[in-house]
């Protein structure tokens, strides 16, 4: 009886010590901590790594030699399935025991510069400083660390994990990346989505909407003196920016408007055939954008009126008056752009998970609204959430972008946490 007992009290004291550690907090967890010492002691290569990445060129819609880089990269890191996708996205399957959750990883190629803009990446100080240093070289940045974590501890995740390098989420790329991505290549596939996007220790569990026009205006032209007294679509188009300048918007919820490129004309003495430009209307409430929608569609009629309406009542005979009644200036809005808006609920997991981790980092994030691949999933249901990968930056989509690396290993060791949190750390084999 008593070989019996103390066999009975050995076997006891082995399991409590191992289902101890499986029910304490995940950051807590000895493996845990190890993955999470080790991303601290591997930021300098890390930063290296996002160096590299920032000097690989991948202007809008020529993301294809970055992609082609992660795709060796997670070639090498042992991910299944690696393959570039239809649209240029580059994925990478790290499987689970189970498909559920299957949570992709992700952060996007691509950046607003366009092609020939010098990314040569410069040191000062605790400063790196180039284009696209920190949106979304960072989140590149963190997305291989974390995938070298998991495979440096061994870590194995109950579900499966997608790691993404996704296209066109900047500008007119219009999230074309992950709408493709929920949208064919993994439709009905995706339970979670975590976007490592910019610096900073934030959250986004808010999409800003954006709507985004190409205004044109059209007259037949002529020259600046022999046909003076013709309509002019560059004063129309004038006329309509000092009138969409004027636009009151709501403080609450935030609502802007911004005109990003003007273009048309052929030369100083000219009246120009056209003249366009494009607009961009944010705002995270659905209701807040459509009236601001409707407020620059107004502007831009009115402009239209007045430009007609002044040159009929200036010219009072002769081919420009003639022309101007067959031919006033007209107008075309196209829009080339459209990003829904959503918000996570507080109470939602995917963002009790977020808050562990940031409990357990130390780290008091604000939780914000902002324009993300996590739009997509958000506007859809799907819990999602984006996350920036530490460290501070100024000057985003300027020449003069540049990322602080102070204590920049907090946003990846948060970028683990969630990844675990959400995916779930496998205890047994």
């Amino acid at each position: 009886m008593r070989s019996l007992l103390t066999l009975i009290l050995l076997v006891s004291v082995s399991i409590v010590p191992a289902r101890a550690a499986a029910e304490a907090p995940l950051a807590r967890r000895p493996e845990v901590q190890a993955a999470l010492a080790y991303l601290k002691a591997e930021e300098p290569r890390t930063l290296e790594e996002q160096i590299r990445i920032c000097e690989i060129p991948a202007p809008p819609f020529e993301e294809a030699r970055r992609a082609e880089y992660f795709r060796q990269k997670f070639v090498a890191a042992g991910l299944r399935d690696v393959r570039i996708d239809a649209e240029g996205n580059v994925i990478g399957v790290r499987p689970g025991r189970t498909l559920s959750p299957t949570l992709v990883f992700s952060a996007h190629l691509d950046t607003v510069f366009p092609a020939g803009t010098d990314t040569t990446v410069k040191r000062e100080g605790t400063w790196l400083k180039a284009p696209g240093i920190a949106d979304d070289c960072r989140g590149l940045a963190v997305m291989l660390a974390v995938l070298g974590a998991l495979n440096e501890k061994a870590l194995a995740t109950e579900g499966t994990v997608v790691f993404v390098g996704t296209v066109g989420e900047e500008g007119l790329g219009d999230l074309r990346g992950v709408r493709h991505l929920f949208e064919k290549e993994m439709k009905g596939k995706i339970t979670h989505f975590i976007s490592l996007d910019g610096s900073g220790l934030r959250v986004v569990s808010g999409a800003v909407g954006s709507h985004r026009y190409r205004v044109t205006f059209r007259a037949p032209g002529g020259h600046s003196y022999g046909m003076f007294g013709l309509v002019n679509p560059i004063h129309a188009l004038g006329r309509a920016i000092e009138k969409i300048s004027r636009l009151e918007v709501p403080e609450t919820p935030k609502t802007t408007f911004n005109v990003g490129r003007i273009e048309g004309g052929t030369s100083v003495n000219s009246i120009a055939q056209s003249a366009s430009f494009e607009i961009d209307l944010r705002s995270p409430d659905a209701e807040a954008l459509a009236q601001v929608d409707a407020a620059f569609r107004a502007a831009v009629a009115a402009a239209v009126q007045e430009e007609n309406q002044f040159w009929e009542k200036r010219t009072r005979s002769g081919p420009a008056r003639l022309t101007n009644r067959s031919n006033p200036v007209t107008v075309e809005i196209k829009q080339v752009g459209l990003r829904p808006t959503g918000r996570v609920a507080d109470d939602a997991p995917i963002l009790q998970a977020v808050r562990r981790a940031n409990a357990a980092l130390g780290i008091e994030a604000r939780f914000e609204a902002s324009s993300t691949d996590a739009n997509v999933p958000i506007s859809l249901g799907i819990p999602a959430v984006t996350l920036p990968g530490g460290g501070e930056s100024t000057g985003n989509h300027a020449l003069q972008e540049q990322f602080d690396t102070t204590d920049s290993h907090l946003g990846t060791q948060r970028a683990l946490l969630a990844l675990l949190e959400i995916a779930g750390l496998r205890t047994q084999p």
